[in-house]
């Protein structure tokens, strides 16, 4: 990207179109929504984001030169309460990415029973080409131009890819400083010192694992009789993959962006890790075979947790998974084409809006010590996490029994009819 030259999305291939993650993510909803029967007007409501803004991110790089950004933030819903979300710093964040993700964080907090609604925000950058002091100047500058739309009760912010806990400091504390007091209920996702939470920065991969042993266990199974595969290794797939492996399940195969490895005896997490933090890659492993990132999706595992991108699973991906279960880790790993395939061959699917809720459950956790000074300990919060996990499974599970549909559509029906209830019960002003 040159200077003052905003970020423009690459041309899409014709020869492998690419799926919009809002496509999916409408999609989902329209299948909601005729399950549920709601008219036109509603699904509009329902469908369309309350708030959207664009911002022009202007960074002093550090020889001097000034390059032009372009960020987003997008509130979907905030009938059940403020909105929550993710702040993504990738190349390809694009609006509709941002409105997508919103709109999944919407039926997440909902199915996760969090008086929240659905947002996110995004700039177009890849953070591994700029020093800290750049990333620094471009979240207080992206903090600065959101203000009026960010806060505690408005809009609370959280790490996503592409952004750590050192990001969610520097947007509390520009936020504070602008406001004249410290404000730490502003982001989740904090380091400990400045009022994060214990727990939350392994919370999605553990609820990712809960989810897999609620799903295990309505087959008459669990953790330690089954193997599973992990595509991406990243703040989720990595701690996801080394819970399962305490747990008793045989991890044979992990990849990230470089490529995989995999090892038919489970591979040594502790070792792997280690060499990670060495090498920044899983690819290199010495005691293990080395095998295309892609290659991963199709191994005869019993379970595989997409933990990394979305639109992995789609309709000719889907044809190759020999999975039993797929437990999504990711936010929108399977297109829609994808789900339709996955569900004719049996594939049970614990879909992202509930397999990978553990994050914004303990975010959840983390605004409320904040906003009544006082922390709890590492075992309540295991504790009440495991809780909002199993409880959340079951209901999804219990409705898809019900209805004869699957869990997706179950997690989306249960979602979705609550975030309208909210919305009738309200009414519109004036």
């Amino acid at each position: 990207m040159t200077a003052l030259e905003p970020h423009t999305p690459a041309a899409p291939d014709p020869t492998h179109p690419r799926v919009s993650p809002l496509d999916t993510a409408q999609d989902q909803l329209s299948s909601a929504v005729r399950l549920l029967g709601y008219d036109e007007g509603l699904h509009r409501m329902l469908a369309t984001p309350r708030r959207e803004m664009h911002v022009a991110v202007p960074l002093r790089r550090d020889d001097g030169s000034i390059e032009l950004l372009a960020g987003y933030r997008v509130q979907h819903n905030i009938s059940r309460g403020p909105g929550k979300g993710g702040l993504r710093y990738a190349p390809g964040v694009d609006i509709d990415e941002v409105r997508a993700l919103a709109m999944w964080m919407t039926w997440k907090c909902a199915v996760a029973d969090l008086p929240y609604g659905g947002a996110k925000g995004g700039v177009a950058i890849d953070p591994r080409g700029y020093s800290q002091a750049e990333l620094e100047r471009v979240t207080r500058r992206y903090t600065s131009e959101l203000m009026p739309l960010i806060g505690p009760g408005q809009d609370i912010m959280a790490p996503d890819v592409g952004t750590t806990e050192q990001t969610m400091s520097w947007v509390m504390d520009t936020y504070s400083v602008n406001t004249g007091f410290t404000t730490p209920a502003v982001v989740t996702g904090k380091p400990l010192a400045v009022g994060g939470s214990l727990g939350r920065a392994t919370a999605t991969s553990r609820g990712v694992v809960h989810a897999a042993e609620a799903a295990l266990a309505e087959a008459g199974t669990g953790l330690p009789e089954v193997t599973c595969a992990v595509q991406g290794f990243g703040k989720v797939g990595s701690h996801a993959a080394r819970f399962l492996a305490d747990g008793g399940a045989r991890v044979v195969a992990v990849s990230d962006e470089n490529g995989g490895v995999q090892a038919a005896e489970g591979l040594d997490m502790a070792a792997l890790q280690r060499h990670v933090a060495e090498t920044g890659t899983v690819v290199g492993f010495a005691q293990a075979d080395p095998i295309a990132g892609d290659e991963l999706l199709a191994l005869d595992v019993d379970v595989l947790v997409p933990a990394a991108v979305e639109n992995v699973l789609d309709a000719d991906t889907a044809t190759r998974v020999k999975a039993r279960w797929v437990v999504e880790g990711a936010n929108g790993p399977t297109t829609s084409e994808g789900d339709r395939v996955l569900a004719e061959r049996g594939i049970t699917v614990v879909p992202d809006i509930l397999a990978n809720a553990g994050g914004v459950v303990v975010s959840y956790f983390e605004w409320v010590q904040a906003n009544q000074a006082y922390w709890w300990t590492e075992a309540e919060i295991a504790e009440k996490l495991a809780h909002r996990m199993r409880t959340a499974y079951q209901a999804v599970a219990t409705r898809a029994r019900a209805d004869g549909i699957s869990l997706r559509d179950a997690a989306l029906v249960i979602g979705v009819s609550r975030v309208a209830e909210a919305h009738q019960l309200r009414g519109l002003y004036p």
